[in-house]
């Protein structure tokens, strides 16, 4: 009975997530089909819909796509790996939180885009300038959610390691990590879409092949059929990525379950 509830529960959420798209389009369509705001503006779906086929069957979209993917997964992936190392060497050390938290402190209100002129200074208007300001904005998510997971390892645990006599990153490794998984994996889902936004920002700034670069261009000549059809597609990346990294992050967690 509570398969079959949960299931027609999951069943009226997506109708209801169908509904408030088919409305909000149908809102689109109102406005700029009715003149309430200038077609050089807003264009119809179809218009959109047009460009983005055409745009991915025998234009630039796609390969601009590609570049903005595999620009926002490298960086997760650069922040995501930086975030875990510091957060573990801060949460699991009292003489590294004690040395280099105050200076994380001080870095860590900076937004990326603050930083982007001295990345600009060091790499030049390069994919590698663009890469490290999202490695830059994207790890923190993950380091303050890895120096969660770790502050509320259980004393039983630490108890547990004492007894058993792990070393310090034996128990960070076997005990520590694993036990901060959870916040971990949702500071990494907040770390992509981050990284989404920063690899767009950067790809405007530093003229770089991307769907960034191609909205601005679309803005700029004009084209906004091209220009909607490339925040389309900004929000399908968003979507995607995030369903597909909750569903590892059920497959991963799965024995809290059981």
């Amino acid at each position: 009975m509570n398969r079959l509830s949960t299931s027609m529960v999951a069943l009226g959420n997506a109708a209801g997530s169908v509904l408030v798209l088919g409305a909000f389009i149908a809102l689109w369509w109102a406005a700029s089909t009715s003149g309430w705001v200038n077609r050089a503006f807003l264009p119809t779906p179809q218009a959109t819909l047009a460009s983005l086929v055409q745009g991915l069957a025998g234009g630039d979209l796609a390969a601009y796509t590609w570049a903005t993917l595999s620009r926002m997964v490298t960086g997760w992936v650069l922040a995501s790996a930086l975030g875990i190392s510091l957060g573990a060497l801060i949460g699991s050390s009292v003489r590294a939180r004690e040395w280099i938290a105050p200076t994380l402190e001080f870095i860590r209100p900076l937004p990326a885009s603050a930083v982007m002129p001295l990345a600009i200074a060091l790499f030049g208007l390069s994919g590698n300038m663009v890469l490290a300001v999202v490695a830059f904005g994207a790890m923190w998510p993950v380091l303050l959610a890895t120096l969660h997971g770790l502050a509320n390892v259980h004393t039983q645990l630490r108890e547990v390691s004492r007894s058993l006599e792990l070393g310090h990153f034996n128990f960070v490794l076997k005990i520590g990590l694993p036990n901060a998984m959870p916040d971990i994996l949702a500071g990494m889902r907040l770390s992509l879409t981050v990284s989404l936004i920063v690899s767009v920002v950067g790809e405007m700034i530093a003229s770089q092949a991307g769907l960034g670069q191609a909205i601005l261009l679309a803005a700029r000549s004009f084209q906004a059929s091209d220009l909607f059809a490339g925040i389309v597609l900004l929000g399908a990346l968003g979507f995607v990525s995030n369903v597909l990294l909750a569903l590892a992050e059920r497959r991963l967690l799965r024995w809290q379950r059981s």
